[in-house]
């Protein structure tokens, strides 16, 4: 924010008080290519045009009583600036292409990998069948003791496969499906959460959903499910890493509505962030969990609510939880 504000006002401004002079006309077409570069091309131009126009205003303002740019200089000088200009709005562009590119070539990839994992998983469903009916032939106590390893594994193999199916609809962050039905928040909590693949009996306790008011709202219904899976999964990772026991009511998901929007918030006593992992978190590839976090989850979560015309947002204390908020566009 600080480059897009100054950047071009302060630079403008100076090449206008020193009479358009040599170096503040090389200093200023620099700045150009600098600026596209580290920014968006489209905040760039929008910066760019509004800095200009700042300047200039700041400039009959406050400037120097000089005699300023002689007109004889002015096509050179709009010129060259017009070519800084140019080059800088290719680059940001090609650079934007290429960023996409190579997150699409990523995406496609790790959707893939993912896919391909479930043949031996469906082999070791195959195993956990074929132990669970060696049980009864081994007597009580072995065939016992195979029917909860048997169990064990299948509970190993759905939690897996549910893993997949996320990793699957985070890869598709660049191509979303457009088609969209009316949905019940309540019933879209309710759901996910009773299908979630709780690690233990303690996990799934510390669970509570609180309907303050149902409402409905358009989009995928598997989407939102999946923003409310990673949501919930970034929750239980951050309760799994505090210091104390996970008690009831230490991952609280409340749906209602506020100001003509829908509100499905999702609290969790974990162990939180500071203000700059926020202002990160929505980035792609960006995870705070280095260990297996691939840094896709929160980005799909965005754009998946972004496309509804919602909003996603996170307030969080380090050492005291998070509260991730969306609120959506309702319909009747």
């Amino acid at each position: 924010m600080i480059f897009w504000i100054t950047l071009p006002v302060f630079f403008f401004w100076m090449y206008l008080c020193n009479n358009g002079n040599p170096v503040w006309l090389a200093t200023l077409g620099a700045m150009f290519l600098i600026y596209y570069h580290l920014t968006d091309w489209r905040m760039a131009t929008l910066g760019s045009v509004s800095g200009i126009l700042a300047g200039w205003i700041l400039f009959r303002l406050f400037g120097t009583d000089a005699g300023g740019i002689a007109p004889t200089q002015v096509p050179a000088h709009l010129v060259v600036l017009g070519f800084s200009w140019y080059m800088g709005l290719m680059l940001g562009i090609s650079s934007s292409n290429l960023r996409r590119e190579q997150l699409s070539y990523t995406l496609g990839t790790m959707g893939i990998m993912a896919h391909e994992l479930r043949t031996p998983l469906a082999t070791m469903s195959l195993i956990g069948d074929a132990v669970r009916n060696e049980a009864p032939v081994c007597g009580p106590e072995s065939g016992a003791r195979l029917e909860k390893l048997s169990g064990r594994l299948h509970s190993l193999v759905r939690n897996m496969n549910h893993q997949i199916d996320m990793q699957i609809s985070n890869a598709r962050l660049m191509r979303l499906p457009h088609q969209k039905e009316r949905i019940s928040a309540a019933d879209l909590v309710r759901d996910a959460v009773a299908d979630y693949p709780f690690r233990s009996t303690r996990e799934r306790d510390c669970v509570v959903v609180q309907i303050h008011s149902d409402f409905r709202f358009e989009g995928s219904r598997a989407l939102f499910s999946q923003v409310v899976d990673n949501l919930m999964k970034n929750a239980l990772r951050s309760l799994a890493a505090a210091t104390t026991a996970s008690q009831p009511g230490d991952l609280l998901i409340e749906v209602g509505a506020h100001n003509g929007r829908g509100r499905i918030a999702i609290t969790d006593r974990g162990i939180g962030m500071d203000e700059e992992l926020q202002d990160r978190i929505f980035q792609p590839f960006f995870s705070t969990n280095r260990g297996t976090g691939h840094g896709l989850g929160l980005a799909f979560c965005q754009r998946v609510v972004q496309s509804v015309h919602g909003s996603i947002r996170v307030k969080s204390t380090p050492l005291k939880g998070a509260i991730f908020t969306l609120e959506l566009p309702l319909v009747t």
